[in-house]
């Protein structure tokens, strides 16, 4: 399968993860982190650090594909403004890189990894660390998140409709 950066969105913390996958052998952590801006900030200042950090990973690693959380919000209102604008800087960020973008909602990440779409987050956690050969649980939440959704889209064969964008200029 490739390289796959997994990002799970966010204007104070964006988490992100590097997975690696050979043919026929289990997923690899090779790098994973936590982009972070201050509230203290203005906000076109914290998407412009989003963006370049982003940028910076995507010329570093090269993944065949960046996997991002779709938005799902049941959280108040002044949290979803930051929270779209730090994600578009990402997608802007994958495009300008050339790079293949697949999008997941939370519950398609809790139902490829676990069966069920409510699953909890210690339990996600659990099959992340799990997955990836990991002694302990992966931290922060928002890296872990990442490297599921980064799973998510290994484990569910999205591979084949990214070839297809790529031969219609959509993708490097």
């Amino acid at each position: 399968m490739g390289t796959v950066l997994g990002i799970d969105p966010g204007v104070s913390e964006t988490g992100w993860a590097v997975l690696r996958c050979e043919s026929g052998a289990a997923p690899q952590l090779t790098a994973s982190g936590l982009i972070k801006t201050l509230p203290s900030q203005p906000l076109p200042e914290r998407l412009c650090l989003i963006h370049g950090a982003v940028a910076g990973l995507l010329e570093l690693h090269h993944p065949e594909a960046a996997a991002v959380e779709e938005m799902f919000f049941l959280k108040a209102a002044h949290t979803i403004r930051g929270t779209l604008q730090a994600r578009g800087v990402i997608l802007l960020a994958a495009a300008q890189a050339g790079c293949p973008i697949c999008e997941y909602n939370p519950r398609t990440v809790k139902a490829t990894l676990t069966g069920s779409g409510t699953a909890e987050k210690r339990q996600m956690q659990r099959v992340v660390s799990r997955t990836l050969g990991l002694a302990d649980l992966l931290r922060p939440d928002d890296v872990a998140d990442a490297a599921a959704i980064a799973l998510c889209h290994m484990r569910t064969g999205r591979v084949k409709r990214l070839q297809v964008l790529e031969m219609y200029g959509g993708g490097r």
